[in-house]
């Protein structure tokens, strides 16, 4: 898809070897502000490969971007207040953007950038977008009036309801096989549910404690089964089906991301900050693609529990007495700033790897060339 703006800024790009696999690095972004990548449940790579979809504060406030890959223009494509930083995703036509601002999930025209809005909830606090394969439904986590859940409903706008939950919502995808299915993480324990996207069945597919730290479950591609960690110890899968759960490979896998068919893990790691890996699920194998040098804040990625109400009472009261900077005066302060977290996604041939770090001081949107690392040991 051609798209020009007359308002498009210079080529950031640059180029350079990672220092400890070799591979082929390239730096999309270097303004002196906070640039990310999209949420790694999302490919930040538009469908056909040419564009790469970001967030940036260059002006201030969080808005989009999109920049061709990997050395043209980057193009504005969001003005105003109110834009969920982590929420876009894209149309699987590429022909647009889905993303949240202000209670409301919008669509962004690409070619025109005229935006409508879909859904709006007012009053509401909603997460990421996520659409399903075809882009025919919308879910996101959302908090409305005091009442958690999440919202689901079709992108032209109709058929939307909104599904309460007792617990935090946070990161509900659609089922790959069957989008009648929705499966999201309830924060803190018991993690992994689903439920129809009409508000019927909803169960809980994993009876774990709090001492069992399950995160960023996610569905393994075509597999239609789930896959997601035991923080810091393992990845492990859950039949969709049975429930039941093997481990792939007992490693320090943190944000993961499957290819399409389910072969594959893209992870990050922490403590320790081992770099960008692809896990083989049928061996285990890992193969090292770059380091990402990110900082990686959060104070809870040193435990293996999830955050108790003392771990925010406790950061809040050290923020009180200036301890901490102005970014960490919140709930981050426990799972940390986000955009300090490298959340790689796959490009959709699967040939590159997105993902964000801060290690210039301020964060960048980075492409890792797959091919170009080392093969897998």
């Amino acid at each position: 898809m051609n798209i020009s703006s007359e308002h498009s800024e210079p080529s950031e790009h640059s180029e350079f070897p990672d220092a400890v696999t070799g591979a082929r690095v390239h730096q999309m972004t270097s303004h002196p502000s906070i640039n990310h990548a999209t949420y790694f449940l999302q490919s930040s790579f538009s469908p056909d490969g040419s564009a790469l979809l970001f967030t940036s504060y260059r002006t201030g406030a969080a808005q989009l971007y999109e920049a061709d890959f990997p050395d043209g223009e980057i193009r504005p494509l969001t003005t105003g207040a109110g834009l969920h930083p982590f929420s876009a995703a894209y149309h699987p036509s590429g022909e647009g953007i889905f993303f949240v601002r202000s209670g409301a999930i919008v669509w962004l025209d690409r070619r025109t950038l005229a935006a409508r809005i879909i859904a709006h909830f007012a009053g509401a606090q909603l997460g990421e977008t996520s659409p399903d394969r075809k882009g025919e439904w919308l879910t996101a986590a959302a908090k409305i009036k005091g009442q958690s859940g999440i919202v689901a409903g079709r992108a032209d706008g109709t058929s939307w309801t909104f599904i309460p939950f007792p617990r935090t919502v946070i990161h509900p995808q659609f089922h790959p096989l069957d989008p009648e299915w929705i499966e999201f993480a309830g924060d803190p324990a018991p993690r992994i549910h689903r439920v129809r996207r009409d508000g019927t069945g909803l169960e809980c597919l994993y009876q774990h404690t709090n001492d069992e730290f399950v995160v960023h479950e996610t569905f393994l591609g075509a597999t239609g089964d789930l896959v997601f960690t035991v923080w810091p110890f393992s990845l492990r899968r859950m039949n969709w089906h049975t429930r039941e759960i093997t481990t792939i490979v007992d490693t320090n896998a943190w944000h993961i991301t499957p290819n399409r068919a389910g072969t594959k893990v893209l992870c990050d790691t922490n403590h320790p900050d081992r770099g960008l890996f692809l896990i083989d699920v049928a061996t285990g194998a890992q193969q090292h693609l770059c380091m990402t040098e990110s900082s990686n804040q959060g104070s809870q990625w040193k435990t293996s529990r999830y955050a108790l109400k003392e771990d925010f009472e406790r950061a809040q009261s050290a923020a009180s007495k200036g301890a901490l900077s102005w970014m960490e005066v919140s709930t981050d302060t426990v799972y940390g700033p986000q955009w300090t977290h490298p959340h790689p996604s796959f490009s959709h041939d699967e040939r590159r790897v997105v993902y964000a770090s801060d290690r210039t001081g301020h964060t960048q949107v980075y492409v890792v060339d797959v091919d170009s690392a080392p093969a897998t040991v």
